[in-house]
């Protein structure tokens, strides 16, 4: 049965949700006369954005405005683009155009099961396998900036002739023991454990110092673990408006509760400062940051999807004819260029490409002037289609969040009472409205060949669209720090949304629950203590986790039925 068919199978109702009810299933059941309170609750992503399939296949649903909108075929075709892998553009293969670097070859190598990725092993980091979902951030400790010499996704592969830019099988994940100040114990004699990961990257793994490349970081940096985070639900966080997360900002300023304020970049003196502009493909209009650990990005059409289908994947489109190789833009050029080995390589390797009738630059008599000019160039021929970039988007922005499971137990009600009773839900805040959800994109894409059935649209234009939705994220899109041991970059992380979280073993077949930036928490206890493991109480959250200790073993555990069910 397609997953897609309880949405229009409406006559069938019935049939469908027995159909549904496989050994994965959890059961939901739901009063014959629910309280409207509770029965809200259930609707994590609002009417327009809830799926009710709780099964392996939860975080892979099209949400109901999908199919009020009539973009079934568009959320299929971009689904394949989200799970199919890319092919090298020298194979004339489907989806080709990987390459010359990359991070993954697809993405569902990062999203296993469309949600967080997985931890891994001691020792091991080979990102071919589907569910690892690691991006190593490797940075100058100096002043927490990523180094020039990678990017800040860093590539580990290549095609042919050129090199790897990491050699993995140099790549070391250690996973320490930690003990935090209460030693790892609860009053009532209920132990648990913790744990961090140490990764190692010797410079011998790293091509361009291999070439003979060095600056001041190549001797001094430091890396880090982060894992991908859960891709359902992003369109009805984008549809929270601007005016609403500043105004988030400015409540908890007034409030003071943070021991440790506001990230000075978004937020400064009682203002937000964050402002994300695109100054190079749009017109650098401003707009308020709410994607990725650092909050990187602001509205989704130019967050972490649009970008990945990018610059993890080299594949280019009509608006990004460049590749992504390092932060600096030229190290990797410059010492792939002098490369005897890829100079004997590239003649081939550039035919199956392109023509010198197209690309003269790239066809000189100067081998290394060739290769250097082809790595820099923004200029280069469009890979991926704008249908297909669109169909993505469509995609990305459609997936629903699953509905909050048994959240009429009295059990799980008990324990979203404890949880904010002790304050877990002042960050993790449970719900917003969306707004008009007028859709921005601050790339301005326009669909621009004149063969596509969406020929003269803009992106913003096409998508899918939440307005008015009250959905329950548990978060507040805002940064606060932790401190734990191997602590992310800058230390600084933006508040996870907790909605579906419960279900990433079933849908990804993860050994672990794989909770926190790294997935070092292997279920929510240690998750919830990691929050304040650090020593002195410097940890945001450190009241709440002394409030959390101090709760019978009966009212933790409903605090953890509560997170796994919503």
């Amino acid at each position: 049965m397609k997953k897609y068919l309880i949405y229009i199978c409406v006559a069938c109702t019935a049939w469908t949700i027995a159909a549904c009810q496989d050994d994965n299933k959890i059961p939901d059941p739901t009063p014959d006369t629910p309280d409207p309170a509770l029965e809200e609750q259930r609707y994590s992503g609002g009417e327009l954005g809830t799926s009710f399939i709780s099964s392996s296949k939860a975080f892979e649903q099209p949400t109901p405005a999908i199919e009020k909108s009539g973009m079934f075929l568009s959320f299929n075709r971009g689904e394949k683009m989200f799970e199919k892998p890319f092919t090298a553009n020298t194979n004339g293969g489907e989806r080709e155009g990987l390459g010359p670097l990359y991070v993954r070859s697809s993405c569902l190598h990062c999203h296993p099961g469309y949600g967080h990725g997985q931890s891994i092993p001691n020792g091991y980091f080979n990102t071919t396998d589907v569910g690892n979902g690691y991006l190593l951030v490797v940075y100058n400790p100096a002043n927490d900036a990523y180094v020039s010499w990678l990017a800040g996704m860093p590539q580990s592969h290549a095609i042919a002739p050129f090199k790897d830019p990491l050699d993995e099988t140099k790549i070391k994940i250690k996973w320490e023991n930690f003990t935090d100040e209460w030693g790892n114990k609860f009053p009532d004699g209920e132990t648990y454990s913790l744990r961090y990961p140490e990764v190692n990257l010797p410079r011998e793994a790293v091509y361009v110092i291999n070439q003979g490349y060095e600056d001041a970081t190549t001797t001094g940096y430091e890396v880090r673990l982060e894992s991908t985070l859960g891709i359902y639900g992003s369109g009805l966080l984008d549809a929270i408006t601007d005016e609403d997360i500043i105004a988030q900002y400015k409540q908890e300023y007034q409030d003071g509760f943070m021991p440790n304020g506001f990230n000075p970049a978004m937020f400064k003196d009682g203002q937000y400062v964050g402002y994300y502009t695109n100054a190079k493909q749009g017109d650098g209009t401003p707009k308020v940051r709410r994607f990725t650990y650092a909050i990187s990005r602001g509205p989704l059409l130019d967050a972490a999807g649009a970008n990945a289908i990018w610059n993890i994947t080299n594949v280019t489109r009509s608006d990004r004819k460049y590749h992504y190789l390092d932060l600096n833009g030229k190290i990797y050029a410059t010492c792939a260029s002098k490369d005897k080995d890829v100079q004997a390589g590239f003649d081939a390797y550039i035919r199956k490409i392109t023509t010198a009738e197209e690309h003269p630059e790239f066809f000189t008599d100067n081998v290394e002037k060739n290769i250097y000019n082809y790595l820099t160039s923004s200029n280069l021929p469009t890979e991926m289609s704008d249908n297909d970039y669109v169909d993505f988007m469509v995609w990305h922005r459609g997936l629903a969040v699953p509905a909050a499971r048994n959240i009429t137990s009295e059990n799980i009600q008990k324990g979203k009472k404890l949880f904010e009773e002790i304050g877990c839900a002042y960050c993790h805040r449970p719900s917003w409205t969306t707004g008009d959800d007028q859709v921005y994109d601050p790339n301005l894409f326009k669909v621009t060949d004149p063969n596509s059935a969406y020929y003269g649209k803009t992106l913003s234009e096409l998508m899918p669209r939440y307005p008015h939705q009250k959905i329950w994220p548990y978060t507040d899109l805002v940064q606060h720090k932790l401190y734990m041991k191997n602590d992310i970059r800058t230390g600084w992380c933006r508040t996870t949304a907790l909605w579906g979280r419960g279900l990433h073993q079933l849908c990804t077949g993860a050994t672990y629950a794989d909770r926190l930036h790294d997935c070092r928490a292997r279920n929510v206890i240690e998750a919830i203590m990691w929050h304040g493991a650090n020593q002195g109480g410097t940890s945001d959250a450190y009241y709440s986790v002394k409030k959390f200790r101090e709760l019978s073993k009966e009212d933790r555990d409903a605090i953890v039925a509560f997170v796994d069910a919503i």
